[in-house]
């Protein structure tokens, strides 16, 4: 028996149940980053299976790309899912440390120094050790924002973080970094990815290119980008480059999927009133249009739902216009160039779908009425519109409801 077991072909593109519930919530969130999505998920499984190097953080990684194409991003919601908390990350704003007096802010001033007792360390033992996975392991997400705009002294430190996962506070207290991913990001080369993107100066436009050969050329410009700007002890000490690719019209049409499932998740958390609302396909490809920019990713087209959602539905709410249970529905005016919005259902009993695999469900009831149904969006929708994202799977209790109004 033991002879058949040794001869036993093994899989090792085989993963775990739970790191394939962490995969599908990242590729739920994260659109177009297919390489960010697969070194995380990589990083995590080597982490779990406890054969992350000892004495080493868990892993170093630079992200690299243009803005608004999710760097930071891809790390907040890896924290959202792991530890339910989308404020998990540990964050580092480089642009904070652009000269090294300022250092102190990170790691504390030493002793005798004027001030140093009201100078607390933003990387601390405790801090690091404020989240665990359920389990109670502990593991911590380190990002430094922007990393390019960081003093000498700041990247001087990395050196012997990256390394030896070993940080000395100003009071000489020893942090220990080796439970920790560190993550590091970088606007470098954006500049001339997005003139890539448009196409430059020439007559070759980006739908003209084949998309093998500009994601090649994109990552190619990034990475040099970076190597003319670290030192060669800087890129030595990083696990993994990932170059984020710029969002393409057919990505970011799932960006807005997911941006509208935020906003409705907010219409039905808020004390205000929950309703549902829906949009028309003309109303989607408005919104399309509006926030479209390769220089800027997709950051406008939050800044275009904000501006044409969230701000007239605020309105709205605050002069009663919508109720509690309400069914709304948006639509675009050619003639007036504007997005519409009016009632088309009331009192309805609105069911949350939950938001992620590994938290537990969620659920919004609205007053009295009739039951609806809502997509993971909990976006309503009908023959004539669409909404952020396919119909969840109904509750039990919903269906229950169903079969009684039947």
């Amino acid at each position: 028996m033991s002879a058949m077991r040794a001869r036993q072909q093994l899989d090792p593109s085989r993963r775990s149940t739970e790191s394939c519930e962490f995969e599908a919530e990242l590729r739920r969130r994260i659109v177009g980053q297919e390489e960010a999505v697969q070194a995380l998920v990589d990083i995590y499984q080597v982490f779990r299976a406890g054969l992350h190097s000892s004495g080493r953080p868990v892993g170093n990684l630079l992200f690299l790309g243009p803005t608004g194409s999710g760097k930071t991003h891809i790390v907040e919601a890896m924290g959202e899912i792991l530890f339910g908390d989308l404020h998990a990350v540990i964050k580092v704003d480089c642009a904070e440390f652009q000269h090294s007096h300022e250092i102190a802010k990170l790691i504390g001033s030493p002793p005798g120094y004027l001030g140093h007792r009201e100078t607390h360390p933003l990387i601390t033992q405790e801090t690091l050790e404020q989240h665990t996975l359920k389990d109670g392991t502990k593991l911590s997400l380190l990002l430094f924002d922007e990393i390019e705009k960081a003093s000498d002294a700041l990247w001087q430190l990395l050196l012997g973080i990256l390394d030896k996962a070993t940080l000395t506070l100003g009071d000489n207290r020893r942090v220990d970094l080796s439970q920790t991913i560190i993550f590091m990001t970088s606007n470098l080369g954006g500049v001339d990815i997005s003139a890539l993107m448009s196409g430059g100066m020439g007559f070759v436009q980006p739908v003209d290119k084949p998309a093998d050969k500009v994601d090649a050329k994109v990552e190619h410009t990034a990475t040099e980008a970076a190597r003319r700007k670290f030192s060669p002890e800087f890129m030595n000490r990083i696990d993994k480059v990932v170059v984020f690719h710029p969002l393409r019209p057919a990505q970011l049409e799932q960006v807005l999927d997911i941006e509208l499932d935020q906003v409705q998740r907010r219409v039905l958390d808020t004390a205000h009133g929950q309703f549902v609302f829906r949009l028309t396909t003309a109303a989607r490809q408005f919104l399309l249009r509006e926030g479209t920019d390769i220089k800027y990713g997709a950051r406008h087209l939050k800044r275009a739902i904000e501006r044409h959602i969230v701000y007239p539905l605020a309105n709205l709410l605050s002069t009663g216009q919508i109720e509690v249970g309400d069914v709304l529905s948006i639509d675009y005016d050619d003639a007036a160039e504007r997005l519409t919005f009016a009632r088309t259902g009331e009192n309805v009993v609105v069911q949350m779908a939950p938001p992620a695999t590994l938290f537990g469900e969620q659920a919004v009831t609205a007053r009295g009425g009739r039951a609806v149904e809502a997509p993971a969006t909990a976006v309503a929708r009908d023959k004539q519109t669409t909404a952020a994202a396919p119909p969840a799977a109904p509750s039990p209790a919903a269906s229950s409801r169903r079969r009684h109004d039947s």
